[in-house]
């Protein structure tokens, strides 16, 4: 892939350090769903935000089964409907690793502006498949959450890129 002006060389992704970004966000989820706010509709999803990260960035590890697996991991720990999650993280990964490749082209804030309507996109799916349910509406915040997911994918891709960065000045034990 031919990289953009600028941009910084990047080490191999490490899937072990993958895999434990996306559990220490699964049980941050089940924190916040647990913690002083409950179940709160503004409350970002950080699981989904680094699904769609690794799902963009290493699509070979994180991909559509993970993300379905995740999503069912979510609706057992909040007692939903199965699969309400699971179905929205699993369209969640799918249109990110549609654009995956463009997505990269780009700088990290236009990447959040991108990502938005994605984060949109699985938050309608969950509300509906909630009402389909015969659920009680949660309140109009629930469109506050993919706002501030997409304002939090700026941090997000900052922590989770921290391993692979190389080291700026080359010498001697560091040739590139």
């Amino acid at each position: 892939m031919i990289m953009r002006p600028g941009q910084q060389l990047l080490l191999p992704a490490n899937p072990v350090f993958i895999w434990s970004s996306l559990l220490i966000a699964l049980l941050i989820n089940f924190v916040l769903n647990m913690g002083i706010v409950g179940r709160a509709a503004w409350m970002p999803d950080v699981l989904a935000m680094v699904l769609v990260f690794w799902t963009v960035h290493q699509p070979r590890w994180v991909s559509i089964g993970a993300a379905f697996f995740f999503g069912l991991c979510m609706d057992v720990h909040q007692t939903s409907w199965l699969g309400q999650h699971a179905m929205a993280y699993t369209v969640l990964s799918f249109f990110a690793i549609t654009i995956h490749r463009r997505l990269l082209w780009f700088p990290v804030p236009s990447q959040a502006v991108q990502v938005f309507p994605l984060f949109v996109l699985a938050h309608a799916i969950e509300l509906s498949l909630r009402m389909m349910g015969k659920s009680v509406f949660p309140g109009w915040t629930v469109v506050l959450a993919p706002v501030f997911e997409a304002l939090l994918w700026p941090v997000i891709s900052i922590i989770l890129l921290v391993p692979q960065r190389r080291a700026p000045d080359p010498d001697a034990n560091r040739p590139l």
